[in-house]
């Protein structure tokens, strides 16, 4: 498959994209770098930002989701999960979790959360809790896939973009394969690329098959439709 691009709008250049959902009329976004690293909530509408909360340094924030009660943000080698008021982004809690932290997204109808640690392992949490109720290894074609990175729970499909690539995967999680791969290739122009880092950021857009993809350090974010390619 390939991207559509439906329409292209401003992203922060300054800001180290791990994390990329929407849930309530709001962007949430999580960025990583030691003593750079934050969470913070932008107006779908309006494009405003309204919160920002910085992690304590030296954290090195990653991957972020949405529940219907919390916002859960990973880190990267610290080995802890913030549980987060989403309307807020005051911190709850924080909980312990052995290996890195990576990409993170939410299953409501299996009651469960997907997080991604840099392999090709997939590690379901419980949403509440965040204990570690089962994992699953992905393959394609019979070999494992590794570098899995940031992720979107879409119903029972998980959607990965392979870290240091423009490809982003189409996994079904119970069966742990992969059902599709999508070619995000040539979205920013060379001038615009030589900036930029890699592409990293999936949020679907609740209500439609479309979604916003960016980067780390990209100055555009792109409405896009996956699309079958040719």
């Amino acid at each position: 498959m390939r991207v559509q691009v439906l329409e292209t709008l401003r992203h922060d250049r300054n800001a180290f994209t791990q994390g990329f959902e929407i849930a309530r009329g709001t962007l949430y976004e999580g960025t990583g770098r030691v003593g750079q690293s934050y969470v913070r909530a932008i107006d779908l509408t309006t494009g405003k930002e309204l919160r920002r909360i910085m992690l304590p340094s030296p954290m090195f924030g990653e991957g972020i989701t949405v529940t219907d009660t919390d916002l859960w943000q990973l880190t990267w080698q610290d080995g802890v999960a913030f549980r987060r008021d989403p309307r807020t982004l005051e911190e709850r809690e924080r909980v312990r979790y052995s290996g890195e932290g990576w990409g993170l997204c939410h299953q409501p109808e299996a009651e469960r959360l997907v997080m991604s640690d840099g392999t090709d392992v997939l590690t379901f949490r419980d949403p509440r809790t965040f204990a570690e109720i089962g994992r699953v290894r992905i393959r394609s074609g019979g070999m494992p896939v590794d570098d899995l990175n940031e992720l979107e729970c879409v119903d029972d499909v998980v959607y990965a973009n392979v870290w240091q690539t423009d490809t982003i995967l189409r996994i079904d999680p119970d069966a742990g394969v992969v059902t599709g791969e999508i070619d995000a290739s040539g979205l920013l122009k060379p001038h615009e690329r030589a900036h930029a880092d890699v592409l990293n950021g999936i949020a679907a857009i609740p209500g439609t098959d479309a979604f916003f993809i960016t980067g780390k350090l990209w100055p555009k974010t792109f409405r896009v439709r996956f699309v079958p390619a040719g």
